[in-house]
């Protein structure tokens, strides 16, 4: 995968299942200190609230975003994007396909936490609307601090 920006029609995105566990996994540990295991993943695709989607260039998984909605609500429970696709719009495309449909059910508000110090996750976060509204202390296992960041929907 080049360095460029995606087109939208070199970019597919669609809901995961169990055959993109080992794709999910590798990007998992490429992107997190403290990776997702293989069960976490398994749980998630059989939640009822969760949606899992992941976004495909050229067939291979780029990135995924894993979501609850619970009526009006969205919580962002993870989202990453391969390093060889980083900075081309994989993650602002997962992002903007969750909120799209979950708009379709009366979207108001969606929130997430993300590490403190990961500031190009931050400013992701906020271009695409969200807001800093909290910090949890020593929420993640190794002691930082999560900044709790929400965005609001007018329906």
């Amino acid at each position: 995968m080049n360095c460029e920006e995606i087109t939208p029609d070199q970019c597919v995105i669609r809901g995961a299942d169990e055959s993109d566990l080992v794709a999910l996994l590798r990007i998992e540990r490429e992107c997190y200190p403290f990776p997702w295991s293989q069960q976490q993943f398994i749980e998630e695709l059989q939640n009822r609230v969760a949606t899992l989607l992941v976004c495909e260039i050229e067939n291979r998984i780029a990135g995924y975003i894993c979501y609850w909605l619970i009526g009006a609500e969205m919580e962002i429970l993870n989202i990453a994007t391969a390093p060889t696709a980083r900075r081309r719009g994989v993650a602002v495309r997962l992002l903007n396909e969750a909120f799209s449909r979950c708009s379709e059910v009366g979207l108001s508000t969606a929130w997430l936490e993300v590490r403190a110090e990961n500031r190009a996750a931050i400013a992701l976060y906020q271009r695409s609307g969200f807001q800093k509204s909290g910090i949890r202390k020593g929420y993640y296992r190794d002691g930082e601090d999560a900044i709790l960041m929400n965005k609001t929907f007018i329906n």
